[in-house]
């Protein structure tokens, strides 16, 4: 029964080596946790090495292509039939795209990542105006346009091909002009086994993170000391509501623990802006969105040659963005695909690549600047000592309002990273379920749960193995997922050739504003017939087509 079970409803070369892989990981962790750590500490130094400046190149190869298309022509062709109509208004889909791909990330860094480039910057000294300058430029280079590019292209060839061409919805579809119906055999399966890797891991990581943080509000609010056995209990917890907005399925529970969500993040960056320094906030936004796009080109291909603590400083921050992106994109590229049936290209490309973005400088601009003022002001400041999981709250109690409003502040906070958790979780699972499932976008809600309580405990138990070992474990499965990265960033450049092939065949037409001496011959009756674009058809002739 359950090999019938598994032929039916699932891939079973990728389910099955998905889950063995999964298991064994998590089995080395809690077995040999020091060993797993080494090597992971060994791997990391390899990739950064040797392969950083093929990251760094890749990434903005990325974001050129879809920039590119933007302007194109193609980018009037939609993710779907071409009369087909967006499945969820403008809102509700940004507040998917946002809360999705960067959410519970922005809370964890938005203070902790510009105090860190302002004391210690990879080139000249800390603590200086420059300092800041170039931190709050590093920062939104690491948020910015160049995630959102990774994610945009497996997104925009997931939708093209499943949506407009009939494949099922997994990576190795946008293989198909390149390599025909063998996307149906192991390559394709190789492809989709290091999809589900990089989103199993990465996102148990990020929920890792997020158990940390909420941890310490806690602490923050009531004394609750920060323990692995709390963050364990958490993990635990919010992957049950997590579980709970899957039940409701993906109109009745994401759609909607992602609006409210994205309305709390808003109230929190509110509180900070109006209790803040806001007109400086204010002028500062303008100066580092035009610091931003001045040094875009030279930011993106830096690799600080002959310069051994810049490229130390790269390893740790840049290369390991870059890494993370990649190996999330299958998870954010897959999840923002499904929600964007019936969108152009061009609509994909401005809603994913500006939209976020602008919405992650606004808010790395009011958490970060008010973070550096008070250094600024004080060197002192506690912010100067503060973790990164403690670095918001450490901010919020600065804010010169009464301690109950403080804690109110805080609470909002925690309640933002436990929203953002859920969400993450539970659009973790639904592109996991369709990876593993041979690409149907609407799984059984069954696999969604199993691979939701998956999630939860393998943060948990990496957590709980890190804590008898004394090693960071959650640091070794980070590296894990920057590893998988690297093979997959190859991935995402065939993808780009697949897609430009695929959209080379299609027939668009383009309306252009006739000229006076056409407007003459439409009056007389001579004006010929606009052809109408040939009907799509699906390429595929394999399973799911």
């Amino acid at each position: 029964m359950l090999t019938r079970y598994l032929k039916k409803h699932t891939n079973p070369p990728v389910f099955i080596v998905s889950a063995l892989i999964t298991v064994g990981f998590v089995l080395w962790g809690v077995l040999a946790p020091g060993t797993m750590s080494d090597v992971a500490t060994d791997v990391n130094s390899v990739i950064t090495t040797n392969f950083g400046w093929f990251y760094i190149i890749s990434a903005t190869f990325f974001l050129l292509f879809v920039v590119v298309l933007l302007f194109t022509r193609w980018g009037s062709v939609r993710l779907g039939p071409q009369d087909s109509k967006p499945e969820y208004s403008n809102t509700a889909w940004f507040a998917m795209l946002f809360t999705a791909g960067m959410g519970i990330g922005l809370v964890y860094y938005a203070v902790s990542e510009p105090i860190s480039h302002y004391l210690e910057p990879p080139v000249g000294e800390g603590g200086t105006q420059d300092a800041a300058s170039n931190a709050m430029n590093y920062t939104f280079f690491h948020w910015g346009v160049h995630p959102w590019a990774i994610y945009i292209v497996l997104g925009m060839a997931l939708g093209y091909f499943a949506f407009r061409k009939g494949l099922p919805m997994r990576p190795a579809s946008a293989f198909y002009p390149l390599i025909g119906d063998r996307i149906y055999g192991w390559i394709g399966n190789l492809v989709d086994v290091l999809a589900v890797f990089g989103t199993l891991f990465g996102l148990a990581t990020s929920l890792g993170i997020g158990g940390q943080q909420v941890g310490a509000g806690l602490e923050t609010l009531f004394g609750v000391e920060n323990t692995t056995t709390l963050q364990l209990v958490l993990i635990l917890g919010i992957t049950a509501i997590a579980i709970v907005s899957l039940m409701l399925g993906l109109d009745k529970g994401l759609r909607r623990l992602a609006l409210v969500n994205l309305w709390l993040a808003m109230a929190l960056m509110l509180f900070v802006f109006f209790f803040g320094p806001s007109l400086d906030l204010l002028n500062s936004l303008a100066t580092n969105v035009g610091h931003y796009v001045q040094n875009l080109p030279q930011t993106s291909f830096e690799t600080f040659p002959n310069d051994p603590s810049g490229q130390e400083w790269q390893s740790a921050w840049t290369l390991f963005y870059w890494g993370w992106w990649i190996s999330w994109s299958p998870f954010v590229g897959m999840f923002i695909a499904r929600v964007s049936y019936g969108r152009t290209i061009r609509e994909f490309v401005l809603g994913g690549l500006f939209a976020p973005v602008g919405a992650s400088m606004v808010w790395l601009t009011v958490f970060g600047e008010s973070a550096m003022s008070l250094l600024q002001d004080d060197p002192q400041n506690p912010l100067a000592q503060a973790a990164d999981e403690t670095a918001m709250f450490a901010l919020l109690q600065q804010m010169p309002v009464s301690e109950i409003v403080t804690m109110l502040a805080s609470a909002l906070a925690i309640i933002v990273v436990v929203l953002f958790f859920a969400t993450s979780s539970d659009s973790g699972s639904l592109v996991v379920d369709i990876l593993t499932n041979g690409g149907d976008p609407n799984p059984k809600w069954q696999q969604r749960l199993f691979w939701a309580v998956l999630e939860g405990l393998v943060a948990a138990i990496l957590l709980v193995a890190s804590a008898s070992s004394g090693e960071d474990a959650l640091s070794a499965l980070q590296t894990a997922a920057i590893l998988v990265g690297l093979p997959f960033c190859v991935v995402l450049l065939v993808m780009c050739v697949g897609l430009a092939k695929g959209l080379a065949g299609e027939r668009v037409v383009v309306h252009t504003i006739p000229h006076p001496a056409d407007a003459l011959r439409s009056s007389s009756g001579k004006q010929e017939a606009e052809p109408e674009a040939e009907p799509e058809q699906p390429v595929g002739s394999g399973a799911g087509s």
